[in-house]
């Protein structure tokens, strides 16, 4: 009997997230200054940032499932930054911080330095209204949609 191969897992979509996350701090660096969609990629990286911290634990758990309690432990240490880059950058877009974001921002590149982009694909409308959304939501909450 053949294994089946889910299409949209939960890796391949934190894959896909890691991309979009890469993708926006590419065109972060290449920006002089401030502007909306500056604060529309920051709020897209949030998003994507706490996607991919729900992916984590889920993933995980199913690990657990079948008793794979170290495998599952040792996934969650790996990705355990998620949630609180999440949280800075957050933190950061709703209090207006403007001078703290590149920091953290630049924090988040050295987990996303073995994507390879020779070509942008995401297109403006990912993240066109994400900062309004940020703010529209509650604190900690959100989710980006790819």
């Amino acid at each position: 009997m053949s294994r089946v191969v889910t299409v949209d897992s939960v890796g391949s979509q934190r894959q896909r997230l890691r991309r979009t996350i890469a993708e926006a701090l590419r065109r972060l660096m290449a920006k002089r200054e401030l502007d909306e969609e500056a604060r529309d990629l920051a709020a897209l990286i949030v998003f994507s940032l706490r996607e991919i911290d729900e992916g984590v634990e889920q993933t995980a758990t199913a690990w657990e499932k079948r008793d794979y309690y170290i495998k599952a432990d040792r996934f969650r240490q790996e990705w355990l930054w998620v949630g609180p880059a999440a949280d800075e950058i957050e933190r950061i877009l709703r209090r207006q911080a403007w001078d703290r974001l590149p920091a953290a921002l630049a924090r988040l590149l050295s987990h996303f330095s073995d994507i390879t982009i020779n070509r942008m694909v995401r297109t403006e409308k990912l993240w066109q209204g994400c900062y309004r959304r940020l703010l529209a939501s509650p604190e900690g909450a959100g989710q980006a949609r790819q």
